[in-house]
């Protein structure tokens, strides 16, 4: 490991490391340090060569001393970074003048990642209001072989050859991609925020079908709302979806993730701050019949799934809350014995207890005149993925007084 990764404010977290110690709480949880904007991470990305990537982080909330975290956690060969900043954006892949900081970690503008680690840089002294964006540029000058990103970012993110790093103009940055690489999250001192509210599910919560560029998932409605209750915002909220996540089994198209067994303790518990997750997840298990080792799926295999994750939530002090799977009669993945077990799963949730809380999308969205189908004001038109007018629907049909305030 180089030696720039030394220094106390810097974490590498390999997969062989005990989940658990990912979860457990840290200083920075007591000093009202939360995440802002956090996606979820898989294997698959293209690879880089010579070439400034700069992406935007849209924060959930206000704060202060802001980090970042790089993640290499799914690409096969270490990554080298050789300078990384951060700015607000003014628009597009342009900087507002006079707010670029240079991003350290452990002191050092330069960076090696092993395959498989992550790094959290030094705190920046830069502020970010609630709703705003920043942009984060790497520059990485060598081949990175293929990378680790988020596929469907549903925003726009730039890039230039050679370093532009410190460029407040966009005029370098003559490419551009709907797609992260490398950056796996940003996390601030907020006075306000009590904890993080994880989104945790699939490409719904990703926001598949949602305008792109104008952060209208179901995770951002729900930011949102969570500002505009009485006085300061009291929760930051994070989207940890993956289009075409399962809770049971890895999905054979790598990127669209490991299964949630898999990742929910990195992805959802090892988020600053975390203190609710609210758990959507399972229609991708139900409509590709995919149960463990190639059996068919059962309602109970499925609950058994829901069941240890809430084990594990609870052993890290984090409430979850699940989330009714929704109707989807018209697409490919509905026949008349998923339903039987989306039914089942959704009567499970309503009545076992086993989560600290309920929030009824299926309710919520499914067309009254028809419950085994989506509404069609909220159908994007695929009869499984909201438009933005559902996506809305979705956020206020939670209960707020299930999170922490």
């Amino acid at each position: 490991m180089a030696a720039a990764l030394a220094g106390a404010l810097l974490a590498v977290l390999a997969p062989s490391v005990n989940a658990s110690a990912v979860a457990a709480p840290s200083p920075q949880h007591q000093s009202g340090r939360v995440s802002a904007w956090s996606p979820s991470m898989t294997t698959g990305g293209p690879a880089f060569d010579n070439r400034t990537i700069r992406m935007v982080a849209h924060s959930s909330v206000s704060g202060s001393d802001a980090r970042i975290t790089l993640s290499n956690r799914y690409s096969d060969t270490p990554l080298d970074v050789s300078a990384v900043d951060i700015a607000v954006q003014q628009s597009g892949a342009a900087a507002k003048r006079g707010t670029t900081f240079n991003v350290t970690f452990g002191h050092s503008g330069h960076l090696s990642i092993p395959a498989g680690g992550q790094a959290i840089s030094d705190a920046v002294p830069i502020s970010v209001s609630a709703g705003e964006n920043l942009l984060v540029s790497l520059y990485l000058p060598g081949a990175t072989g293929t990378s680790t990103w988020h596929s469907d970012a549903f925003d726009t993110t730039y890039t230039a050859a050679g370093d532009h790093t410190g460029d407040d103009s966009a005029a370098a940055f003559d490419t551009s991609t709907t797609s992260w690489y490398y950056l796996a999250g940003l996390d601030v001192v907020s006075p306000t925020a009590k904890g993080t509210v994880v989104a945790f599910g699939d490409s719904i919560t990703d926001g598949y079908h949602s305008s792109t560029g104008t952060y209208t998932r179901w995770p951002d409605f729900l930011g949102r709302r969570l500002g505009t209750e009485p006085g300061p915002q009291k929760l930051s909220v994070v989207d940890a979806g993956i289009g075409g996540n399962r809770v049971l089994t890895d999905v054979p198209n790598l990127w669209q993730g490991v299964s949630a067994l898999k990742r929910f303790r990195h992805d959802a518990l090892g988020q600053p701050g975390v203190k609710d997750v609210i758990l959507f997840e399972g229609i991708n298990d139900i409509g590709n019949n995919a149960g463990t080792d190639g059996a068919p799926l059962t309602a109970q295999a499925l609950i058994e799934g829901y069941r240890t994750l809430i084990g594990e939530a609870h052993a890290a002090h984090v409430n979850v809350i699940g989330a009714t799977l929704m109707p989807d009669e018209g697409n490919g993945y509905y026949t008349p014995a998923a339903e039987t077990i989306r039914r089942s799963v959704n009567r499970w949730m309503r009545t076992s207890g086993a989560f600290d809380g309920v929030i009824d999308f299926d309710r919520a969205m499914r067309d009254p005149a028809n419950p085994a189908a989506l509404d069609p004001a909220y159908d994007s038109g695929d009869h499984i993925h909201p438009n933005d007018a559902g996506m809305e629907v979705m956020a206020d049909a939670i209960d707020l007084r299930l999170l922490h305030s």
